[in-house]
């Protein structure tokens, strides 16, 4: 596996934003619970977190499919981010370099035969079933 090359994480401002980063979750959150679920439920078998460039959140291997769940507010999602009105250089960095790592691992999984899809957490939340149809349909899984 190719190492990924993203800039350095902007340190934190204070203890409270420390605080509130380290209880944040980066796997088993609750959209990607939902969809794993959904996706069981229509009898389809996946691997979690399996062992390739950005340890995708599911992943189909032999369809060699992966699928990323990005948080709204961490990737920067166009239709739900909203600035923070406090440490906004702190969150502009931060969120930059995960947009910038997304974009790396996308590359990577391409260019060793991979399907990448990426889902914002708001499609899994408005509309589930559409969601995980756009997932199976798309490469062949009905």
């Amino acid at each position: 596996m190719r190492k990924i090359t993203v800039p350095k994480p902007p340190s934190a401002t204070n203890n409270n934003v420390l605080k509130s980063m380290k209880g944040n979750r980066s796997k088993n959150t609750k959209p990607e619970l939902l969809l794993r679920s959904a996706i069981y439920k229509r009898g389809f078998r996946y691997r979690l977190h399996y062992d390739i460039q950005g340890k995708p959140d599911i992943v189909f291997p032999s369809k060699r499919v992966a699928v990323f769940v990005d948080g709204c507010f961490w990737h920067r999602c166009p239709k739900c981010y909203k600035e923070p009105k406090t440490n906004t250089n702190y969150w502009r960095k931060k969120i930059s370099r995960n947009q910038q790592r997304a974009k790396s691992v996308n590359r990577q999984l391409r260019r060793d035969d991979w399907t990448v899809m990426r889902v914002w957490e708001h499609e899994i939340i408005e509309n589930l079933d559409r969601t995980v149809e756009k997932i199976t349909e798309r490469h062949g899984m009905k």
